[in-house]
C-alpha cells in the first residue's frame, strides 16, 4: 500500500490534523486504534478540563464547521447541562468527528519505520505501507514520568496514574498519591468516590488552590503562533517565561473548582512541601518515611508525577532516530512541525519545547493542523 501522507496515531492530535490533510487534498491514511490513551489510560469518570470552545476543527468556520460546539447541538446537549464535560461525552465528540470527516483509522499498529527514498511502515502483522511524509503524534502514554526511587515499590503496590483507571480494587485501602497538580487531586477525588480508606496526597509545593480559571489567555497566544511563523521560539526567552508562569499559575497551581466537594477531609490529608525520604515495604505495608517528619504505612502508591517528553521511547521510531534531531527529548522542529528528517513531521505533547505548553493540550490541535499542512503543501 502507498500514500502521500501517513498519520501514525488515532487520538485529537491525529484526528484533527488527518480531517485538515484530507480537506486540502492530500490522500491520508490513518493507523492506530482511536483514542486509545483516553479510552484505556483515563478513568471512565473523569472529566475536562477544557469546554466546548476546544474544537479539532482546523477547517473551522470556512468549512463545514465540524467543531465540538457544533457536536452539542447536533447531539441535543446543552453545555450547561454537562459542565463540567465528561471524558465520554468527549468521546462520543470524536467518534462523531471522525464520521463527519470521513476518518476510518487503520487499527493496525506500526512496529517499526524507515526510510528508503520513501518511508516505510512496517506494521504489526507484517504488511507495509510506504509513505512521501509522515506525521507522526505519540501518545503521552510513551512519556511517563517516574521519580528515581518509584523502583523501591513493590510492583503490584504502585502504578502510574495512566495505569490506575479503576478503583474498586482500593475500596477500603490506604493509598498515597506523589504528586499534587490536577491528575493528582482528581485521583484522590475518584479514590473517595470509589470508597478508599485513606489518602494521602504528597508534593513539593503548596497546596493547589481549586476555583474556577478562565483558559482565553491562551486564545491570542494560539492566533499568533498561527500569525507568525516561529512565534514561540522567536520570543526572547523572558516572554517565554512570563507565558510559561502564566499557563502554569492557570493549568498547574490552580486546579478545577469541581474537585473540592468531593475530597472528604475525613479521608483526604494533605502533605505540602514534603518529599519522599525512603520506602520500606514488607507484606503488610508499604511505608513511605516523608520530609515533614512522618511515616506513611499505606497499601498503595499512585504516582501522580506527570510525564516528559522522550523520543527515544516511542518504539516505532528506533529505525530512524539516528536521523532525528533531539534536544531534552524533544525532535528540534520546523516551524512547520518537520524534523530534521525530511518528511517526517511531529505534533502534539512532544512538540511543547518548540511551539509553548498550549501544545500539550487539545486546545492546540486546529493550530497545530493547519501549521502542519501548510508546511506539506509549501
Amino acid at each position: 500500500m502507498r500514500t502521500d501522507l501517513l498519520v501514525v496515531g488515532a487520538g485529537p492530535y491525529a484526528y484533527s490534523a488527518a480531517a485538515y490533510a484530507r480537506e486540502r487534498g492530500i490522500d491520508t491514511h490513518v493507523v492506530g486504534v482511536p483514542m486509545a490513551f483516553w479510552r484505556d489510560q483515563m478513568p471512565a469518570d473523569m472529566y475536562l478540563r477544557s469546554g466546548p470552545d476546544w474544537s479539532l476543527d482546523a477547517a473551522g468556520a470556512d468549512s463545514s464547521g465540524d467543531s465540538f460546539a457544533a457536536y452539542f447541538e447536533d447531539a441535543g446537549l446543552d453545555p450547561a447541562d454537562v459542565d463540567p464535560i465528561p471524558i465520554g461525552v468527549f468521546l462520543d465528540h470524536t467518534e462523531w468527528f471522525a464520521r463527519r470527516k470521513g476518518l476510518r483509522p487503520d487499527q493496525r499498529l506500526v512496529a517499526n519505520l524507515g526510510k528508503n527514498g520513501a518511508f516505510v511502515a512496517t506494521m504489526d502483522d507484517g504488511s507495509t505501507i510506504a509513505a512521501d511524509k509522515v506525521l507522526a503524534c505519540p501518545g503521552i502514554a510513551h512519556f511517563t514520568q517516574l521519580p528515581a526511587w518509584h523502583a523501591d515499590v513493590p510492583a503490584d503496590r504502585r502504578s502510574h496514574t495512566s495505569e490506575l483507571v479503576a478503583f474498586d480494587d482500593l475500596a477500603d485501602r490506604r493509598v498515597a498519591i506523589i504528586g499534587g497538580r490536577q491528575s493528582a487531586y482528581e485521583w484522590a477525588a475518584l479514590l473517595c468516590d470509589h470508597g478508599a480508606a485513606k489518602v494521602d496526597v504528597v508534593h513539593r509545593h503548596a497546596t493547589p488552590a481549586f476555583e474556577k480559571v478562565s483558559w482565553t489567555f491562551v486564545d491570542p497566544l494560539v492566533e499568533q503562533t498561527l500569525a507568525e511563523r516561529g512565534w514561540w521560539r522567536n520570543l526572547p526567552a523572558a516572554r517565554q517565561h512570563e507565558i510559561a508562569l502564566q499557563f502554569w499559575q492557570v493549568g498547574r497551581l490552580t486546579l478545577e473548582w469541581w474537585l473540592a466537594p468531593r475530597l472528604r477531609p475525613e479521608v483526604v490529608t494533605s502533605h505540602p512541601e514534603t518529599v519522599v525520604l525512603s520506602v520500606a515495604a514488607d507484606d503488610a505495608d508499604v511505608t513511605l518515611s516523608i520530609s515533614d517528619g512522618g511515616e506513611l504505612a499505606v497499601d498503595h502508591v499512585v504516582f501522580a508525577s506527570g510525564y516528559q517528553a522522550d523520543l527515544a521511547a516511542v518504539p516505532y521510531l528506533a529505525g530512524v532516530l539516528d536521523q532525528i534531531a533531539v534536544s531534552d527529548g524533544f525532535p528540534d522542529l520546523s516551524p512547520g512541525f518537520e524534523t530534521s528528517l525530511p518528511g517526517l513531521f511531529v505534533t502534539g505533547f512532544a512538540s511543547t519545547r518548540d511551539f509553548g505548553p498550549f501544545y500539550g493540550f487539545t486546545k492546540g490541535c486546529p493550530s497545530s493542523a493547519r501549521l502542519v499542512v501548510r508546511e506539506m503543501l509549501a
